[in-house]
């Protein structure tokens, strides 16, 4: 048996004393107060339960945005930088063959791009900005 049951038990025993002692015309009273207590104790057990889970959750959550997503895998960057090497030697080639100077200038700046935005997705907060200085000491924050 649990303790706050052995302090409820004894709770209703000191109700049922107190009914026979001071007669039913307190009974009503009596009732009341024991159920009072009793919705007390739920009305705490629910409490802890619902801030447990809640806590939980948060956890959960947390854990969630700490953990890499499943498509940012090693793999699938190294991937992406060969794919993005290879293609552009011809994307090169067709840029100066158009455009001379400006058609590979062109072509860097759109192969550029694809991988900053590649690197953007898979790495959150990247481009986020300069870092500044906190005000409460020196520790560095985004």
């Amino acid at each position: 048996m649990d303790a706050r049951d052995a302090e409820l038990k004894k709770e209703l025993n000191a109700t049922l004393r107190a009914r026979r002692e001071l007669g039913e015309e307190y009974e009503s009273a009596l009732v009341d107060s024991f159920l009072e207590k009793v919705d007390q104790r739920i009305d705490g057990a629910v409490e802890r339960r619902v801030r447990r889970q809640f806590a939980e959750q948060q956890m959960v959550v947390a854990r969630d945005a700490r953990s890499p997503r499943a498509t940012d895998s090693w793999g699938e960057r190294f991937g992406f930088g060969i794919v993005s090497l290879v293609l552009a030697v011809p994307l090169s080639a067709i840029g100066v063959g158009a455009a001379n100077l400006p058609g590979l200038i062109v072509s860097w700046v759109g192969i550029v791009g694809v991988n900053a935005v590649q690197a953007a997705r898979t790495n959150p907060g990247l481009f986020g900005g300069r870092r500044r200085r906190s005000s409460q000491g020196g520790d560095w924050e985004d």
